[in-house]
């Protein structure tokens, strides 16, 4: 289930908040063209990590450290490449830092 898109939590954002069960995702999108010079997956550097994981964690600690029907809290990524005739080639990629 979708629990947001675009979520500000303070000056950093998180792309989408999904969960399923006891455990919430945070996902971090990237998408790129076909003429792109840094794939998708490999253009999330350490900071953007960084940025990701404290904008989870500051998350957590405001909705989800009180709530015990939440478990557990992972961070993924998704990357859409699109393809020179224009279709979307979708890779998720759990628990990827």
């Amino acid at each position: 289930m979708v629990l947001g898109r675009n979520l500000r939590v303070g000056r950093l954002e998180i792309d989408l908040l999904v969960r399923r069960g006891e455990l919430v995702a945070v996902v971090e999108v990237r998408t790129r063209s076909p003429n792109s010079w840094v794939a998708a997956l490999t253009s999330v550097d350490w900071r953007k990590r960084s940025r990701v994981r404290a904008a989870g964690t500051a998350l957590w600690r405001k909705h989800f450290a009180k709530d015990f029907s939440v478990e557990r809290m992972r961070f993924d990524l998704v990357s859409v490449t699109f393809t020179e005739q224009g279709v979307a080639q979708v890779e998720h990629v759990e628990a990827a830092f």
